[in-house]
């Protein structure tokens, strides 16, 4: 008898997670994110803030309370969520309230809008470990806040910077 599961095909059930992060302008964090081994998919987007559905030009006046966010779907069997939040912190200056380069406002916020208690606690553990060994020269300022509603950005801003090589990007991934 032959099998119809087409072995090319991810395997059902497949457990993967979210992890949603803000460290200034979505493209860069973006840009970085997408190629970890274990991430699978990447959506940039907006959270933390109180209006619904909000645009891009919306959030850029940062009075809408979102910040520029990516939401990661990644395999913990690859990747782990710690692994992630290392790689978040070599990114962006995570000791500079509301601002990332020559991005300002609440809306370029450093972030990390937890799913849960494990994630809050891997998020808080990890920023004191920094604190404590002075791996800044400055204290982390790093929001740590429960997820609420992320709204996709537009169609034009996903992979923005794979379609767009030479745009905007402030990000570069420091040494660990």
């Amino acid at each position: 008898m032959s099998s119809s599961v087409d072995p090319s095909a991810p395997p059902k059930n497949k457990k993967t997670e979210l992890a949603i992060l803000a460290a200034g302008c979505f493209w860069g964090v973006e840009h970085i994110f997408r190629d970890i081994p274990g991430v699978i998919d990447t959506t940039v987007g907006y959270t933390g803030g109180t209006k619904k559905f909000p645009t891009y030009e919306e959030v850029c006046t940062g009075k809408t309370g979102h910040a520029e966010a990516i939401e990661i779907e990644f395999d913990p069997q690859l990747v782990s969520y710690e692994d992630l939040l290392k790689v978040f912190f070599r990114m962006h200056d995570p000791t500079t309230l509301n601002r990332q380069h020559n991005d300002i406002g609440p809306q370029y916020r450093s972030a990390i809008f937890y799913e849960s208690e494990i994630q809050k606690s891997a998020a808080q553990t990890l920023i004191a470990t920094l604190n404590r060994n002075g791996t800044f020269p400055k204290p982390v300022v790093t929001e740590v806040t429960e997820v609420s509603t992320f709204y996709p950005a537009e169609k034009e801003h996903q992979d923005y910077l794979k379609a767009n090589p030479g745009g905007y990007n402030c990000h570069i991934l420091r040494p660990s």
